[in-house]
């Protein structure tokens, strides 16, 4: 055997097809019954003919990853672009809404739109050096950069700059525009205002802008980890099911292994092989606050309070900046906030396939403290009912799922944390390790490939790519020959 891959989700897939095009033996181990990690859709027996994705639901980076792009899968897909990639509703009726098309954006924020248009539009014409900054390895110059680059990654920075921290005023001032945009920060799931978070919803609101939006796929998430096993079936490689592997011995022999997984599994199968000081780093990794996921089955569109809300693919329900922020500061002190950031996504209104008997599929996750062991069941729907009123009254079925039980379907979900590791501006860049080599664990052969390393949280591949790149280099002496 040349490879082993521990863990299937779309990283350790990336990783194995990586390998397995580069004429490997390639065999991936997945401890789950089914293959996808974060992107699986399950029939959860909540109504028949229903199904659920039960981690990710919408995917940006489905058409936007390189390395996705270097297999062609956003033309494999069936990819359905809503006409609005996100939506805030307010309080009181109102809502500000990120459609595909910036400028029906800028002339949906009033005041604000010259500032949304000023930021994005440059932004979303340089779409792809926008992703060679922020989905990199985060320890080099992105590869094919150009002058114009630079020009990109300074207007990218000043956009983080302004919406990232309180000494410099954000160029959003009114209520509309800057809760659009702290919305889409509160993806990173950490205290706001946040340099790490501002970046993540920078990329995110440029993507927002630009070819497919932020879609969902047709027939759920599954879709994408079964485009990447099949690229890996007939290149040769081979997936096992419901594989744990917790020691040495759970691994055939193999020149190079990689893992999809958290950093304390790899101390805890190869610790004896690393250097002691990376044993305590792995061993001690840091994660982050928490999602708490409710999937609900309603009889009917969600009755949302502003009509063009249902437009988008979806939706952020928090409420004002104010009101976001201090729901993730209460999170981020360990604290249940009373209304949480809860992201909502409501996938037959796009994908009509996914209706059965009338019945359709809701996603919702809410933040909360890592480890809660609280049911968010109500309080999604409360804070779904609170910007749909009658919402409540379409439910027909639910099932939450606390925080702290989310690794019993993805043992990398660590207390609920969704994100592979706390998220900070200096964690970004040095996570899992300040090392030159952040998928280097010090083991001979041994790689870290899931979302713990760069470029972090995504449906994107990237990390996988990214250290299998590596372990062709330097355990095989090759090259990836699709790079």
């Amino acid at each position: 055997m040349d490879a082993v891959v521990v863990g299937a989700g779309p990283n350790g897939l990336a990783a194995a097809v990586t390998l397995a095009r580069a004429g490997l033996e390639v065999v991936v181990l997945e401890a789950q019954d089914t293959v996808g990690g974060g992107t699986r859709t399950l029939d959860l027996g909540l109504a028949p003919g229903v199904a659920h994705d039960i981690c990710s639901a919408v995917h940006p980076m489905a058409w936007a990853s390189p390395f996705f792009r270097s297999l062609r899968l956003h033309e494999r897909l069936d990819l359905l672009t809503p006409a609005a990639s996100f939506a805030q509703p307010l309080d009181g009726g109102r809502a500000a809404i990120a459609y595909r098309d910036l400028d029906r954006t800028a002339d949906g924020l009033g005041a604000d739109g010259a500032a949304w248009r000023d930021t994005f539009g440059p932004l979303a014409e340089r779409w792809q050096d926008v992703v060679a900054l922020a989905l990199g390895d985060h320890r080099s110059v992105p590869a094919g950069a150009t002058p114009r680059s630079a020009v990109t990654a300074a207007r990218f920075a000043l956009a983080v700059l302004r919406n990232g921290q309180s000494v410099v005023p954000s160029a959003l001032r009114t209520e509309e525009g800057a809760a659009l945009l702290t919305g889409v920060a509160g993806h990173a799931i950490t205290p706001l205002p946040s340099l790490a978070a501002a970046g993540t919803a920078v990329l995110l609101t440029t993507l927002a802008h630009v070819e497919h939006g932020w879609p969902v796929v047709r027939g759920g998430s599954q879709a994408i980890a079964d485009a990447l096993l099949a690229d890996l079936v007939r290149l040769g490689g081979r997936v096992v099911t419901g594989r744990p592997v917790a020691r040495r011995a759970d691994l055939p022999p193999a020149r190079a292994y990689l893992f999809d997984t958290g950093p304390r599994l790899v101390a805890q199968v190869f610790g004896d092989a690393m250097p002691p000081h990376l044993v305590r780093a792995y061993a001690g990794f840091r994660y982050g606050n928490a999602a708490a996921k409710v999937d609900l089955v309603v009889d009917g569109p969600i009755p949302w309070a502003h009509p063009d809300v249902h437009r988008a693919g979806t939706v952020h329900l928090g409420g004002t900046r104010d009101q976001v922020v201090a729901a993730e500061r209460a999170v981020g002190r360990g604290r249940h906030a009373e209304q949480p950031l809860t992201l909502l996504s409501d996938p037959a209104s796009l994908d009509h396939g996914r209706v059965s008997g009338g019945l359709r599929p809701v996603w919702a996750y809410a933040h909360v403290p890592a480890g809660s062991d609280v049911d968010p069941t109500e309080t999604v729907i409360r804070q779904v009912e609170r910007f749909a009123p009658g919402f409540r009254d379409t439910v027909v079925a639910s099932h939450g799922i606390p925080a702290a039980r989310l690794a019993e379907h993805d043992a990398n979900l660590v207390g609920g944390d969704i994100s592979g590791g706390a998220i900070s501006l200096v964690g970004m860049f040095t996570r899992p390790t300040p090392r030159l080599d952040p998928f280097a664990t010090g083991a001979p052969g041994v790689y870290l490939c899931s979302a713990s390393a760069p470029p972090g949280p995504g449906v994107h591949g990237l990390s996988g790519w990214y250290a299998a790149r590596r372990a062709l280099r330097q355990v095989f002496g090759r090259a990836d020959p699709a790079a």
